[in-house]
């Protein structure tokens, strides 16, 4: 139903990504932005988990086959469905023949395409994500190519869709594009306090940049060398995706969806759940800023994140 023309740089098969797993040394993998997958797939009608496209950067074109319903979210981009302009938030019936593409990402950096019922590829340990570290899940294990050629797993559903979205005007927080969104939050880890008072308020008043020498197993930051008060030899716990681990090089690394499952550099805290798609969307470059919360500002916030997506499904 759907040919890859053009996957553009970096563009793989996600879905919600696997749990339960880490225990055994296989980590999540899944949607850098699980809230995008998860609204796009409403959008369609389709289960939460269901499997999408996830395209870093834009610039893709895809070709389709046969009719489909569609769905379109995340990073802000020239769209076009032929030569018809299409905004992001958006669902429509597309018919055999037609052409999706995508320029580069004005803002934020991963756009994701939702399909009826989601893209038919084998489960693999509980999930159709790719692991491309693991190089299992998704097509092949592997990133999308040129004539890549994938199925939906439902034909379209009754009605033809038309064509609708959601709009700025009621859902502002999905268009939020300004410097309150590159203010994230997380929860101070054990390592914390081996920090003075100096190097805490370095790190939370620093505009980190995150490094061009990122990827989906995480992100590394450049700004000022933080320094522990003591230095720890630490054995190698558990670890998860928003870790906010700080090398012996004092530039700290956010851990992302493909992160090992254990580490054992010193935590500066990690990424509240609410926050990391947000960081997720943040392009190579560009800077970021942290705040420390609590426990339950945590889970409030994440409260506030599923009563958001809950109200655009009703």
């Amino acid at each position: 139903m759907i040919e890859i023309v053009n996957p553009g740089p970096l563009a793989s098969i996600q879905d919600l990504g696997r749990t339960g797993l880490r225990s055994i040394g296989v980590g999540s993998s899944g949607a850098m932005d699980p809230r995008a997958l998860r609204i796009a797939n409403r959008l369609i009608g389709n289960d939460d988990a269901a499997a999408g496209i996830e395209f870093t950067y834009g610039d893709f074109e895809i070709r389709f086959t046969q009719s489909l319903d569609i769905a379109i979210s995340g990073a802000a981009a020239e769209i076009f469905i032929d030569d018809a302009a299409t905004p992001r938030w958006w669902a429509q019936t597309v018919h055999a023949g037609q052409c999706l593409r995508a320029g580069f990402s004005q803002s934020g950096m991963r756009i994701y395409l939702a399909v009826g019922g989601g893209i038919d590829v084998p489960v693999v340990m509980g999930a159709r994500a790719t692991d491309l570290k693991g190089a299992f899940g998704g097509l092949d294990g592997r990133m999308l190519q040129a004539g890549d050629r994938l199925q939906a797993r439902r034909p379209r559903l009754g009605a033809e869709i038309t064509g609708f979205g959601l709009s700025k005007a009621h859902h502002p927080g999905l268009f939020a594009e300004g410097a309150e969104e590159r203010v994230l939050r997380f929860v101070p880890a054990a390592e914390w306090d081996d920090y003075d008072d100096a190097n805490q308020q370095l790190f939370v008043e620093t505009d980190w940049t995150v490094s061009y020498d990122s990827n989906r197993n995480g992100s590394r930051l450049e700004g000022p060398q933080l320094v522990p008060m003591h230095r720890r030899e630490l054995l190698s716990h558990g670890i998860l995706p928003g870790t906010i681990q700080l090398p012996p090089s004092g530039q700290p690394v956010v851990q992302l969806q493909e992160a090992n499952t254990c580490g054992g550099y010193p935590k500066l805290g990690a990424l509240i759940a609410a926050d990391l798609h947000r960081f997720a969307q943040v392009p190579l470059g560009e800077t970021v800023r942290f705040k420390p919360v609590m426990l339950d500002e945590a889970r409030a916030a994440d409260a506030v994140e599923e009563h958001r997506i809950r109200a655009i499904a009703r």
